[in-house]
């Protein structure tokens, strides 16, 4: 299995420099959208619900207190096969048009991040674990739903 800095790699090697927001929010999408259309997960650390959105914090740790990341990113695992590009390349071709704050906005009205926050306030600190299972069954029902506005459709309030 791919590591989250495998997929980092990758996003950056295929979109060039991006802000760390941006990056933790596509990492974001890639998984969720690899357990719709692979049915498992695309690396194993954990997604957490940070205020900003999801992150995962072993991405975190290492771009910490830097705005912007660049490539190379440096890979820890095995490396992407074919599916897992696929499933990159599609989230890159929906979302990668996106800057970091209007990814977190999208992430702050879906359930998987929303449920983990839970009641804490809009910037409390937390560390709570989104769940993969939510992730899955959310999106996969937003890939089912064929009322459901394209990404390239949403208006945004500046």
């Amino acid at each position: 299995m791919a590591s989250v800095h495998d997929v980092a790699a990758y996003i950056l090697e295929q979109a060039g420099p991006m802000s760390t927001m941006k990056l933790q929010k596509l990492v974001y999408y890639s998984q969720a959208w690899h357990l719709v259309w692979d049915e498992k997960l695309l690396f194993e650390e954990e997604i957490q619900a940070w205020a900003n959105g999801p992150v995962v914090y072993e991405l975190f740790d290492v771009h910490r207190g830097s705005f912007r990341v660049v490539p190379p990113w440096p890979k820890r695992g095995p490396g992407l096969s074919k599916d897992e590009r696929e499933t990159i390349d599609a989230v890159l071709g929906s979302y990668g048009h996106l800057d970091g704050r209007r990814l977190s906005a999208l992430t702050h009205a879906e359930a998987p991040w929303v449920n983990a926050r839970g009641d804490l306030s809009a910037t409390a600190r937390s560390n709570r674990p989104i769940d993969t299972d939510l992730m899955q069954e959310y999106y996969s029902a937003l890939d089912r739903d064929d009322e459901a506005r394209p990404i390239d459709e949403i208006t945004w309030d500046d």
